[in-house]
């Protein structure tokens, strides 16, 4: 029944499924890129060496999103399956702020990456 439901609103939970796992798999990404960037042996000694940085807030960053991709997914699975308490509203609520939150976070990986080209191409 709630596959019906889903079918006439124009929604396929099961295509919606495969793109949050490639969500995902770029999140993981972020996150190895995240892990080498607060790296122990990268860190400068002295006051700009604060725990809690950039790297830290970064990774606290991508756990965050990657915890609102979950919930989205848990979500739309518990609906899929047709447990009541999960209406068609708060999942597509739900899928829609974490699939804006992973659109952000991609937008500061690009501006992230476009700082480091730019710096690496500078004259020494």
């Amino acid at each position: 029944m709630t596959g019906l439901k889903l079918a006439r609103l124009g929604y396929s939970v099961p295509m919606a499924i495969s793109n949050l796992s490639n969500i995902e798999s770029i999140l993981a990404q972020m996150r190895e890129v995240a892990r080498a960037a607060s790296g122990a042996d990268m860190r400068p000694e002295g006051p700009a060496a604060a725990p809690g940085g950039f790297a830290a807030e970064l990774q606290r960053s991508l756990q965050r999103v990657s915890a609102m991709q979950s919930h989205s997914t848990e979500q739309a699975k518990a609906f899929a399956l047709g447990d009541p308490d999960i209406s068609l509203n708060n999942v597509m609520i739900d899928m829609q702020k974490a699939g804006i939150a992973f659109q952000a976070t991609l937008q500061v990986r690009n501006r992230l990456v476009a700082a480091y080209q730019e710096i690496a191409s500078m004259p020494v």
